[in-house]
């Protein structure tokens, strides 16, 4: 009995948050479509690039991909013979991704073939383990009354679906958004870290993770993503243009932090625009040349990994991408690998291209807003029908 209302709370809970929409999270033209019928079999021959790309700088992030590939019985045949390839010569793993592989142009619900493709890196900021002096601005473990709803339990059509809210009495309701959370007391105690720019920590939290150089040594950790509040990502960006604060070739990341330190009397304002907010976990730094673990597990590859909407890409599949350079015309077509997932993410022909970490990094994510085409790799023996 506590069972079925519990499931009926959730129900509508469900309901009612689907009522949401924002320009980040449009509903399909047409809900009937099945992700397989965006897919349009192709030929390596269309691939705009395909014969001009390095394809050995892909091949660690592939690899790492297999690690978790290998598990599903479609995908473990080209993984096995992965790796037996000699990875120093490009003819050999070109060889290999066209014997092994089909590309598959992936389309918009309404047919287009370009989308939007953003850039994401990794940030570093300064903190320290204690508030105090100008670290002022907390960053938040994942709350003890978080409730997360993995929808797929409930029927197999929901699979990748969660829902995130807190049970009060008997009900379940959402999660608050940010304005709530950093008025209230309720993440009391859960710090994770003291950080010295409410911008920065912003950003962070858009990025999904991030290096914190702690205060008064040479220790640098690594925060990365815990979990989130379950509220659609708002453009604060588009926040600025609407009310005619800054002009669209104006709203990248560095123009919006530019704005914030002109205004710094209305940075709360234009913080609390974007209802979503992020919970992080620490972990050891590891490898400094690697990302944070994305969505698949496994660590991202600078410049080789993408952030995909996950309704569409198999996680850890490879994708070619034929987009351009952050505000240039330049072309940028490259072997890339999905291996992440992002709340702003959403849509068939949509990604994010991870830059890496570091001062380039973050000039490049902050700037690109690129329109794009993308192929998703799939083995011969699998049908994307």
């Amino acid at each position: 009995m506590i069972f079925k209302r519990f499931s009926l709370l959730v129900s509508i809970f469900f309901v009612a948050a689907c009522t949401t929409t924002t320009p980040e999270t449009k509903p399909p033209i047409n809900p009937s479509i099945k992700p397989a019928e965006l897919l349009r079999p192709s030929n390596f021959a269309a691939l705009p690039g395909w014969a001009q790309d390095d394809v050995r700088q892909a091949w660690p992030a592939f690899l790492t991909s297999c690690d978790v590939l290998m598990k599903r019985p479609d995908w473990k045949e080209a993984c096995t013979v992965a790796r037996h390839v000699d990875a120093t010569d490009e003819k050999a793993v070109r060889l290999f991704f066209e014997s092994f592989f089909v590309p598959n142009q992936i389309v918009n619900l309404d047919g287009t073939e370009q989308g939007l493709i953003t850039g994401y890196y990794e940030p570093l900021l300064h903190g320290s383990r204690k508030r105090g002096g100008s670290y002022q601005t907390p960053l938040y473990r994942v709350p003890d009354d978080l409730l997360v709803i993995d929808m797929s339990s409930l029927h197999p059509d929901l699979k990748n679906m969660r829902l995130r809210g807190k049970l009060v009495g008997n009900k379940v309701l959402p999660y608050p958004a940010r304005a709530e959370l950093e008025r209230s007391k309720a993440l009391v105690g859960k710090e994770l870290l003291w950080v010295d720019d409410p911008i920065e920590a912003f950003f962070l939290q858009v990025q999904g993770s991030g290096r914190v150089q702690l205060a008064g040594s040479n220790d640098m950790v690594r925060v990365a993503y815990a979990d989130q509040n379950g509220h659609p990502y708002k453009s604060i960006g588009r926040y600025l243009i609407d009310k005619g604060e800054l002009r669209l070739a104006q709203a990248s990341m560095q123009g919006i932090k530019a704005w914030a330190a002109a205004h710094p009397t209305r940075l709360q304002e234009l913080l609390d625009v974007n209802p979503a907010y992020v919970f992080f976990k620490e972990e050891k730094l590891g490898d400094p040349s690697k990302g944070a673990k994305g969505a698949l597990g496994v660590p991202l590859t600078p410049r080789r990994s993408i952030a995909v909407d996950s309704q569409y890409f198999p996680l850890g599949a490879p994708v070619f991408l034929a987009t351009t350079e952050p505000n240039s015309a330049r072309p940028l077509q490259r072997l890339m690998l999905a291996q992440d997932t992002g709340g702003a993410i959403r849509g068939a022909v949509r990604a994010d291209f991870f830059w890496g970490f570091g001062a380039d990094a973050a000039e490049n994510a902050g700037r690109m807003r690129q329109s794009g085409r993308m192929w998703v790799l799939l083995p011969k023996n699998v049908s994307p029908r």
